[in-house]
């Protein structure tokens, strides 16, 4: 026992010579929702979307470009003898000869028909973006939950620990109690060696429940990004809104299940978000099957050239021409892209339907959780006012010669699970009510940035 204590003193001292910073729950909330990486990657694909948009509007524009040329040109020819019909010859002289040109252009090229695929293409782009969006939003919903279950984690061990530090207390006064019965023959000896025994039990109980808090300490500091050796304070108790929770039932609020799971399709990001990816894949066909349509384009050109800078625009040259493309055959091609975005189109009405039973499904199995867990609550609070008092009774049989060291102990332990299976009923409860928002979709996280 001493050396129990001794270990524990060191820790405690080791504890304080670090100043420990305090985060609450919507500190670890605001902090997961800056540095988590799967967001991060996430708000940097958004950027990729919104290009994509760009660019589509692009392609409904002409491109216009121009052009600027010069061209020097040096002859030279050495000089000769020149044959006359007499037989003869005339020498030349050497000759050079040197020519300079300039040129400016521009022109445009516009697409004015190409099956409507270009528009396809800009709905295809803003239903992405707008997707994105919301499962960006929804990514958002993800972690705030997430986070709001490790940190109930924390609290729910600091209250399982203080439990077994509880019970070490009592196993030590009643260890004192039994030795002092001892001394008078009032019990055995093998009574305080059982009870040595089970002191040793509690101890160990402790430690395990201190190491159970420090992994829930360790697995939220890691999923917000921080150094899991930096030394952090937590909240260690339900505060008065959780407690609240507790009272009102939160799942009363919830009695029309299938109204409630209607609404829920309107309010789950994520749904919205397969719509619209639903809306994309219809697109994709659009802009598949527009290769069937003919193509037309307008092409319009200026040209000038000159020996000179200052003679520019004095040669000038324009073109405007409408090109007709009709598709005739392309080896199947087209035929193959239009199958591929069909079944796309399919895949993804499939994910649609998928998607809606499964939120149907969660949020019903939630919701029965979440009763299941108010009736646990409720038994487990009578639970302990019953083990209380039968560990009391027990206590004062045992005191007066009627019960055994064994029937103690055994009370005991009944309480202690009592007050374990309580605790964790009530961090169970608060859990699953931020967890049915989570499945409604109505859990805000807005509040948090």
């Amino acid at each position: 026992m001493r050396i129990f204590f001794t270990s524990l003193l060191i820790f405690l001292l080791s504890l304080a010579g670090y100043p420990q910073k305090l985060l609450t729950l919507d500190e670890a909330i605001n902090i997961a929702l800056q540095r988590n990486t799967s967001l991060q990657k996430s708000v940097n694909g958004i950027k990729s979307y919104e290009s994509n948009v760009t660019a589509a509007y692009g392609n409904l524009l002409p491109t216009l470009g121009a052009q600027a040329g010069f061209s020097w040109t040096r002859s030279e020819q050495a000089g000769g003898l020149f044959p006359l019909p007499n037989g003869g010859f005339i020498p030349t002289p050497k000759s050079v000869s040197e020519t300079k040109s300039y040129s400016v252009g521009a022109g445009t090229n516009w697409t004015l028909f190409d099956g409507l695929s270009n528009f396809a293409t800009l709905s295809q782009n803003k239903n992405n973006l707008e997707s994105a969006q919301l499962a960006l939003s929804r990514l958002k919903q993800n972690i705030v939950f997430q986070t709001i279950s490790n940190y109930y984690d924390i609290i729910n061990a600091s209250e399982l620990l203080k439990v077994k530090e509880e019970d070490v207390k009592w196993n030590e006064k009643n260890l004192e109690t039994i030795s002092e019965r001892n001394k008078l023959g009032a019990v055995t000896l093998a009574d305080v060696y059982s009870q040595q025994v089970n002191v040793g039990n509690a101890e160990l109980a402790v430690i395990q429940a201190n190491n159970n808090l420090e992994t829930a300490k360790s697995n939220l500091l890691y999923y917000l990004g921080l150094d899991v050796m930096e030394s952090y304070k937590f909240s260690d108790s339900l505060s008065a809104a959780d407690k609240d929770v507790i009272q009102k039932h939160v799942e009363a609020n919830y009695q029309d299940l299938t109204g409630v799971m209607t609404k829920s399709l309107n309010s789950r990001l994520d749904y919205q978000s397969a719509k619209l990816s639903l809306e994309s894949a219809v697109n994709g066909v659009t802009i598949a099957k527009g290769a069937y349509m003919p193509n037309l384009t307008n092409s319009n050109s200026f040209y000038t050239y000159a020996e000179s800078v200052g003679a520019l625009f004095e040669n000038r040259s324009y073109s405007v021409g409408l090109t007709l493309n009709v598709p005739i055959f392309e080896g199947f091609a087209i035929d193959n892209r239009v199958q591929i975005a069909e079944v796309g189109l399919m895949n993804s009405k499939a994910d649609l339907s998928d998607l809606e039973r499964d939120i149907k499904r969660n949020i019903q199995k939630t919701y029965l959780d979440l009763q299941a867990a108010e009736k646990s609550l409720d038994v487990s609070r009578r639970n302990v006012d019953a083990a209380e008092e039968s560990r009391r009774i027990q206590q004062e049989k045992y005191s007066l010669g009627s019960s055994t060291l064994l029937d103690v102990l055994v009370a005991n332990s009944g309480y202690t699970n009592a007050q374990t299976n309580y605790i964790n009923a009530e961090y169970a409860y608060i859990v699953l009510s931020e967890q049915l928002k989570y499945q409604l979709g109505i859990l805000d996280y807005k509040k948090y940035e």
